[in-house]
């Protein structure tokens, strides 16, 4: 693929073959941020680059913010596979995808350098600006791909994000005793909690099981929204984090 000129002001060009044609002409409504999990941003950038990986991604931030785009954004890249999102499993057509160089889970999961993470705000910015993105479509691919994936991770600034204007977010709620739930447990509050989720977006099935699906969904929604504690039981803290999510959502005011 030749040369192209960058969407975002802020990148250079760095072509990737791996793209095709967004289904249905559609839009990009989601920013979906990845971790490149591998160990250098060199490496991660070369396969993004190489035929025979069939994945790319329309920006890579590396970890001294510097930007790269590989595909345009008019396209649709090869980021998200078998995903799904308020009932929407086409992710790929859906999305604008930023793969941000660090090494993750398999590399000890470092901090994200401030630099990286100022970039990757001024980046989301721009493409949700341009293309009317809400707050609540920026999500981590772990939340469209559940037990699949965990990227970016729960080192994530999510919070750090929201507070320079991106993202959806609210402060979890403490850590506390009481009643919880988990794998093997069922009953109406279990579907109520399934319902949640499912309201928010996530892919789980309302049928009053706390099965491996739902766990999956739980531990996602936790590992960007209630960081603390990543264990796939729905505590307090997670459920009440989960109403107040719901509840500031511009669509569920009252």
């Amino acid at each position: 693929m030749s040369a192209f000129t960058c969407d975002y002001s802020g990148a250079t060009a760095a072509p990737s073959p791996n793209f095709g044609e967004r289904a249905g002409g559609r839009s990009p409504d989601i920013i979906l941020l990845h971790y490149t999990g591998m160990e250098t941003a060199e490496g991660a950038l070369k396969w993004l680059c190489a035929p025979e990986s069939q994945v790319s991604c329309h920006y890579f931030v590396h970890e001294d913010g510097r930007v790269e785009q590989l595909v345009r954004e008019a396209d649709r890249a090869w980021h998200a596979g078998k995903s799904f999102w308020q009932g929407e499993t086409d992710i790929n057509s859906a999305s604008i995808g930023i793969e941000i160089a660090n090494p993750g889970h398999p590399g000890g999961l470092p901090d994200f350098p401030d630099a990286q993470v100022r970039a990757v705000v001024e980046l989301c910015l721009d493409c949700g600006g341009r293309w009317g993105i809400a707050p609540e479509r920026v999500l981590a691919h772990s939340d469209v791909a559940p037990i699949r994936k965990v990227d970016p991770g729960e080192k994530f600034p999510w919070a750090r994000l929201h507070a320079a204007g991106v993202g959806h977010w609210v402060e979890p709620s403490a850590i506390t005793g009481g009643r919880f739930f988990q794998r093997g447990d069922a009953g109406q509050p279990v579907e109520a909690l399934q319902s949640m989720l499912s309201l928010y977006g996530y892919g789980v099935e309302i049928d009053g099981i706390y099965s491996e699906r739902t766990e999956g969904a739980v531990a996602a929604f936790q590992r960007h929204f209630r960081t603390e504690r990543v264990d796939g039981i729905a505590d307090f803290s997670t459920i009440d984090t989960l109403h107040r999510l719901l509840s500031a959502l511009p669509r569920l005011v009252a």
